[in-house]
């Protein structure tokens, strides 16, 4: 693959920026090839697998379906054929409830950059605990520690306040820079998951489909949400300057390494292109770094392309896979019109709240997380597995000639067989034709790839850590091997 910049610097997690052209050439030969699925004597015996080694789980999953709305709690945990029920996290493995043990690249949906249930984190969260419980209502030191660290390792975080949730601080921080702004607009890179909230499930996944999944949401709730497609720089302006005749853009928000955390990759110049037109047009630069956050470096995407957003959404990464991990960091001016507190009231002010936000066991183990971020150079290690990892896949795709392509990242890293996320909205009939049959072959990749003993994020996406050892690698580089041979 031809690199577009090489970046010796190791205090991040990405080694080089993949050429995006070459990207999006090989992406849409594989859309336009019928799909190539596992044959079907061999997925049957790897529905064998969940059968005869998976009982305990299917009994857990059959039993949820019965108390909980599909049930899963968490749309990571959608597994076919049915959710596998995990009783051990450690490292780089997985263990389930049938003693099935598995090399981990989910990492819980990616907060985990040291590995699952890290000792050093788990013995700070213990001595929490037992001093103080997990709640107080009232200021903790580690409040502030945390805050600290964040500021100090984002150039671009002059303040920090802690959510609950990625979801949450999307929604504190589109209402905060339309308190600051005083507009309304938003303008979203299409494809994007910026959370559940009523003004973001828009355009999600696949760009250009708008409300497609905005059911129980009402129109006036994203009357304000305009989505563009990733790299298109002409139609953004557009939309800028016809929104500037309408009272103006509040905001752009964009996950900085592409749509649904890379999956449709930008090019490498298109954050500062956006920082350009933000400042042309007076508009708030939002990244949403709840993927890239200290996982690409401890400063981020923006450090790594060398650009100053307005407000940083924070989240997984930032208490290391513990609970409540949210938060909004940026300028001051910008901050101070999310200050708390009764005396706080004013012309401006953006108001948002959580009993359990920036609660002591959370703030501890973000402050541990990131401490042992830092002193392990975690981001470069994880990076370095996830270069091994896609380099492995790509030789292997290579020799057994099949259309699918790996990319990656650093520590993020994509494996598309079917496609599916790249169909595009501007081809309508060939989007309802094919999304089923190439969503179903992305979820009969991810249980073979499970039968083989491996976890991954949907069949299409994985997230290394640095307890990837390239031994570890290497064995997953074996079975995805076998994995293939059965197409």
């Amino acid at each position: 693959m031809n690199m577009q910049q090489q970046t010796p610097d190791q205090s991040f997690g990405i080694s080089h920026w993949p050429d995006t052209d070459e990207i999006y050439a090989r992406l849409n030969t594989l859309v336009k090839q019928p799909v190539r699925p596992i044959r079907r004597e061999h997925m049957d015996k790897v529905m064998e697998y969940f059968e005869q080694r998976c009982q305990t789980s299917k009994q857990i999953a059959e039993h949820a379906k019965t108390v909980i709305p599909g049930g899963v709690q968490h749309n990571l945990a959608f597994n076919y054929p049915f959710a596998l029920a995990v009783k051990e996290a450690n490292g780089a493995h997985l263990t389930d409830v049938d003693n099935n043990r598995y090399i981990d690249f989910l990492q819980a949906g990616g907060p985990t950059l040291l590995g699952s249930n890290d000792p050093v984190v788990q013995q700070k969260v213990i001595e929490t605990i037992q001093n103080c419980g997990p709640v107080t209502g009232l200021l903790h030191e580690y409040e502030v520690k945390l805050a600290e660290l964040v500021c100090r390792h984002v150039p671009s975080v002059d303040m920090f306040r802690m959510l609950g949730s990625g979801t949450e601080a999307v929604m504190g921080a589109i209402r905060l820079a339309r308190a600051y702004t005083g507009r309304k607009r938003v303008i979203k890179i299409g494809g994007a998951y910026h959370g559940w909230s009523d003004q973001m499930v828009y355009g999600m996944r696949i760009p250009g489909t708008g409300r497609h999944e905005a059911h129980g949401i009402p129109r006036s709730s994203t009357a304000f949400t305009q989505e563009s497609f990733p790299n298109h720089l002409a139609a953004i302006r557009r939309k800028l300057m016809f929104n500037r005749l309408r009272g103006g853009t509040a905001a752009i928000i964009v996950e900085p390494l592409g749509p649904e955390s890379g999956t449709r990759p930008v090019t490498r110049e298109f954050n500062a292109d956006l920082r350009q037109l933000c400042d042309e047009f007076g508009a708030l630069l939002i990244f949403d770094e709840v993927v890239s956050g200290f996982r690409v470096g401890m400063s981020g995407a923006q450090g790594y392309f060398n650009v100053t957003p307005d407000l940083t959404i924070f989240g997984k990464c930032l208490t290391g896979g513990y609970p409540m991990a949210g938060g909004i960091g940026g300028r001051k001016d910008i901050m101070m019109v999310l200050a708390g507190g009764i005396g706080a009231s004013g012309s401006k002010r953006a108001f948002v709240g959580g009993t359990l936000s920036a609660n002591p066991l959370s703030c501890v183990a973000g402050y541990y997380a990131l401490d042992e971020m830092d002193k392990r150079n975690a981001a470069f290690h994880a990076g370095r597995a996830g270069d091994r990892l896609t380099a492995g896949l790509s030789d292997i795709i290579e020799r057994l000639k099949l259309p699918y392509v790996a990319y990656n990242q650093g520590s993020v890293v994509h494996l598309q067989t079917s496609g599916v996320l790249l169909l595009n909205a501007r081809n309508p009939i060939k989007l309802l034709k094919e999304v089923k049959p190439r969503k179903h072959l992305m979820e009969e990749m991810g249980a073979a790839y499970m039968a083989h003993g491996l976890v991954t994020l949907a069949g299409s996406r994985m997230y290394t850590s640095m307890a990837d050892t390239d031994d570890i690698i290497d064995e997953a580089l074996n079975r995805f091997e076998d994995v293939f041979k059965l197409v």
